[in-house]
């Protein structure tokens, strides 16, 4: 059968090899090629900011943030608009022929630095994406550090979002997509960049913790309802708390209700959502559980990031897309001029909409971030030293609907009663509901928040590192079973093995782009492994 695309960058790739005729997200051979094209692009900007940075010139945020933006709608579920991708590789050949003009020497260039854009867009693509690295082990560590870069593109775009930016961390990322471009790089040169990716990641996680919590407030412990009121609703989805903030002071006094969904939920555990009385609780569960779920709502849906579910028909029109993410058919709101985005279209098709039908009810307790754990720490410790508590569990990352990671259900079951999950992501689903109960006053289950708060992860690890006085972090009674989907636990994989974390179990599969020989080497190197039963991994970890 003729191969149409090629992409292998998520856990559901087909036959964990790549999609070659469609995309399991959903996203069509053109759109993956466009996708190509934008990232292809994105370097070749780069590779010229790079070039005017050793020259001693600064490069605008406007451009940094540009470069982030499209690294950022090209991650797994985030846009499937061709035309708005197609308009975003203009912009981005327009800002580095501007930018051109300041080079003394463009011969030192690579070619993508100076592609004009006037031959075929499709042929091109055709021509410049994953496969056109021949060499299966250089292709798979460029395609890990592009992914990481992806991964480090969310947080820094909810950063920006909240006026938060650090120029360092925006210049590695366009110096290590500018990295991939070049040939004379060595396998090793090349695992040294992956890992200095993990070293920005955990800065840039660093920067968009400080935006949430400059903005926000700390995360604090709360239940959170995921039953329904009488009032017609608005369904939030994604990341974007700025986006959420603006949304809930447009709809006060509207009769109109919001509600959470997926990564949505940690907002009620940040103190400044509280003061919204139509900010009401979270409905339903993971992405991928979508297309049932927002049948049900019967209100419209704002998707504020990555995890759009190609819709049905019955509720297309119903569901509306911002910033980076877009579909076709959808209507997407874009920022004003001053950066604000009105949300008056969706709060008025919410007005003549029926309240949601109730899917469940009950609460959720979340808000263990690392502020929160922090005020918990001696209690923690001594339920440690007492041998209450024998192990922490970080099973963090993404959930999937592939059948294979109930494996991550039955695991937080079979988990003694001495154990506590630390989890961030939207795989917290696989467990969170379940009647896991407490240790001393402590849930069994400690939600940090989203995929973009594993940071908080680190800091209580660090944090428990400083309480017991041990030299290696290796030594804490921590063990990581991590749950990966897209680029965003790319980045944090990659955080973790730059600050040193042995052993980690990472599942349900090893990802497609790893190269035998890399895998080889982070097995050998750093104990990275694939999760086996919940039998056999239960006596490994405990």
């Amino acid at each position: 059968m003729e191969q149409k695309m090629f992409c292998f960058q998520c856990q559901e790739t087909a036959g964990c090899t790549g999609c070659t005729i469609t995309g399991v997200c959903g996203k069509t051979p053109d759109v993956a090629a466009m996708q190509d094209l934008l990232v292809y692009a994105s370097k070749g900007l780069s590779a010229v900011t790079t070039q005017l940075r050793k020259g001693g010139k600064e490069i605008s945020p406007n451009t940094d943030r540009l470069i982030t933006t499209n690294l950022f709608m090209t991650i797994t579920n985030a846009n499937f608009d061709k035309e708005q991708i197609i308009d975003q590789i203009r912009k981005t050949l327009e800002a580095r022929d501007r930018l051109l003009l300041e080079v003394e020497d463009i011969t030192a260039l690579p070619q993508a630095a100076l592609w004009t854009g006037t031959d075929s867009w499709e042929e091109k693509a055709a021509r410049i994406g994953v496969l056109s690295t021949k060499d299966e082990d250089i292709r798979s560590l460029r395609e890990l550090i592009t992914y990481g870069l992806k991964g480090l593109s969310a947080y820094l775009k909810h950063a920006n979002a909240l006026h938060h930016d650090d120029p360092d961390v925006d210049a590695f990322v366009q110096k290590a997509l500018a990295s991939t471009l070049d040939d004379q790089l060595s396998v090793e040169d090349l695992i040294s960049l992956a890992l200095e990716t993990g070293k920005y990641g955990v800065a840039g996680m660093a920067l968009l913790d400080r935006a949430n919590t400059e903005s926000f407030g700390n995360p604090e412990i709360t239940a959170v309802n995921i039953g329904v009121r009488s009032n017609p609703g608005i369904l939030i989805s994604g990341h974007d708390l700025h986006d959420l903030e603006m949304l809930l002071e447009q709809s006060q006094g509207t009769g109109v209700d919001v509600y959470t969904h997926s990564e949505m939920l940690p907002a009620h555990y940040y103190p400044a959502f509280k003061k919204y009385p139509n900010f009401v609780g979270n409905y339903g569960n993971a992405w991928w559980k979508q297309k049932e779920e927002f049948e049900k709502f019967n209100g419209p849906i704002l998707m504020t990031t990555n995890c759009i579910v190609p819709p049905a028909v019955s509720y297309q029109n119903r569901l509306y897309t911002t910033g980076a993410a877009s579909y076709p058919g959808c209507v997407h709101i874009d920022k004003e001029s001053d950066g604000n985005k009105d949300f008056s279209l969706i709060i008025e098709h919410a007005k003549k909409c029926e309240a949601p039908a109730e899917i469940e009810t009950g609460e959720i307790i979340g808000g263990f971030a690392h502020a929160q754990v922090f005020a918990l720490a001696d209690q923690i410790a001594d339920a440690v030293q007492s041998g209450a508590i024998r192990k922490f569990v970080v099973m963090a990352g993404c959930d999937g609907r592939m059948k294979s990671r109930d494996y991550y259900t039955e695991f937080a079951k079979t988990l003694p009663e001495d154990t506590v999950i630390l989890t961030a992501g939207c795989a917290k689903y696989k467990y969170n509901k379940l009647s896991l109960g407490q240790i001393g006053g402590i849930p069994r289950v400690l939600d940090a928040g989203q995929c973009n708060d594993s940071y908080s992860l680190v800091l209580i690890a660090l944090k428990l590192k400083e309480i017991f006085r041990l030299d290696d972090i290796n030594d804490l009674p921590i063990v990581y079973n991590i749950a990966w989907y897209e680029q965003k636990a790319v980045i944090v994989l990659l955080s973790l093995l730059y600050l040193g974390i042995h052993n980690i179990h990472l599942g349900p599969t090893l990802p497609a782009f790893l190269s035998p020989n890399v895998k080889k080497v982070l097995s050998d190197t750093f104990g990275l492994c694939t999760i086996d039963t919940v039998e056999n991994d239960m006596e490994k970890f405990l």
